[in-house]
């Protein structure tokens, strides 16, 4: 296993280093988090991609214990190498591995990375808290304080999904202590599928103060401020989900306004993307910068397709955009329709011609008494306010495996042996 050499600021790096050989000293700039549990994610998400649940989340965890953030391996490498670096408190991990590898060759160097990464940044029994099922092939040797499944989408039903991938949320959802899910309406899908008896929904958050700011007269930023108004816009990952065929007909028909999309293009070919006048792709913004952007919309829109992978989703720009003070129109989106579109803070559209009368609708609409009733549905909501009542589900979860443990009726060994013999 070779070192790698880096291009990242030096700042953000912890290192880069021989998986097979790593002994030594520990980097003289890190820093620890004392007298608290370590928590090892397993995450399908990249730390550095769009910011959302995974990010909100674990950035709080990162302020009281050590956690690291182990994401999928990249292919680019001539033998496999790890790659450890610094995002402020969160230590994030990245496989580097050789292209053509066979599935088993690619879950047995996680594995020795994992170990690894345990025995260098971690206590010996972190929490592992999963993302991604699939990562339970590489990390079900380990003797772990508690098991979090923090189910934030139905995964199987995106684009590309793994065909193993339901196999192992089974076991996943068998060897969890905790289950959260991402909505309402994936909580009652996987509690009745999965019957699991400690599960709980956390439906998307907001930090209010950091999307208020669009409230305030912000400079426009220079790629949006020629655009003309009314400005209807969209922030969020471009893949799959989004009903492309509605945006083409809508831009078609309404070309008195622009429609305003940020965010990253996944999954989908960009020549699939309508092109019209009035449709202006901005490419990905970094979070600090969303509410500048959003201050220059006079609308904001969901145009999600009606689709198994859009089935079960909580849209967390929802609450965003209500704390910009911004107008919102989606799809009849489950997790959008109740409480949004029940509660008024949010018209909902179909059709093209639903769409348009919506937009129009929103952009007539009082903006003060829009604002007032968000502000109030939005006060019981903070990320600061999920974490702490997701983790106090995780500490019972921990005294209730300490328990088990003491009297010898734990089952540590379950998914490992249901991975077993998945693999005959």
């Amino acid at each position: 296993m070779s070192l790698r050499a880096h291009t990242h600021t030096r700042e953000h790096i912890l290192s880069r280093t021989r998986v097979a050989k790593a002994h030594g000293m520990r980097p003289a700039h890190e820093v620890r988090v004392p007298d608290a549990e370590s928590v090892l994610c397993l995450s399908h998400l990249r730390w550095n991609f769009v910011f959302q649940r995974p990010q909100h989340l674990l950035s709080r965890c990162a302020q009281q214990r050590r956690l690291v953030f182990f994401e999928e391996p990249i292919f680019d490498a001539t033998s496999p190498d790890l790659e450890l670096r610094r995002e402020g408190r969160v230590v994030v991990a990245v496989p580097h591995l050789p292209g053509g590898m066979a599935e088993a060759e690619v879950e047995s160097a996680q594995r020795t990375m994992v170990d690894h990464v345990i025995s260098r940044e971690l206590e010996p029994r972190p929490v592992l808290w999963f993302y991604t099922p699939m990562a339970l092939g590489f990390t079900h040797h380990v003797r772990a304080k508690a098991i979090v499944y923090d189910c934030m989408d139905e995964l199987s039903l995106f684009k590309g999904a793994p065909p193993a991938l339901a196999i192992r949320e089974r076991m996943l959802l068998d060897a969890a202590d905790v289950v959260f899910t991402g909505g309402h309406s994936l909580y009652e899908h996987k509690r009745l599928w999965s019957g699991h008896r400690n599960i709980y929904p956390f439906p998307s958050s907001v930090d209010v103060p950091h999307f208020a700011q669009a409230r305030e007269l912000l400079p426009d930023p220079l790629d949006q401020a020629e655009i003309p108004h009314p400005r209807v816009g969209f922030f969020g990952v471009i893949d799959e989900r989004m009903d492309l065929a509605l945006l083409d007909k809508l831009a078609s028909n309404r070309p008195d306004v622009h429609f305003v999309m940020i965010g990253p293009v996944v999954k989908i070919d960009p020549a699939t993307l309508p092109r019209h006048a009035n449709i202006h792709y901005l490419g990905q913004k970094s979070y600090d910068q969303l509410p500048a952007y959003l201050a220059g919309w006079d609308v904001a829109m969901m145009p999600f397709a009606l689709n198994d992978s859009t089935r079960f989703i909580s849209p967390t720009k929802t609450p965003e955009y209500l704390a910009a003070g911004k107008p919102v129109v989606s799809s009849a989106i489950t997790d959008v329709v109740k409480p949004y579109g029940v509660e008024g803070l949010a018209w909902i559209a179909d059709t093209v011609h639903e769409w348009s009368a919506a937009i129009d609708t929103a952009l007539a609409a009082d903006r003060t008494a829009l604002r007032a009733h968000a502000d109030d549905f939005l006060s019981e909501l903070s990320w600061d306010r999920t974490w702490r009542e997701m983790w106090g589900h995780v500490e019972r979860a921990i005294t209730s495996r300490a328990s088990l443990y003491r009297s010898g009726l734990h089952a540590a060994g379950s998914a490992a042996h249901a991975l077993n013999q998945e693999q005959k």
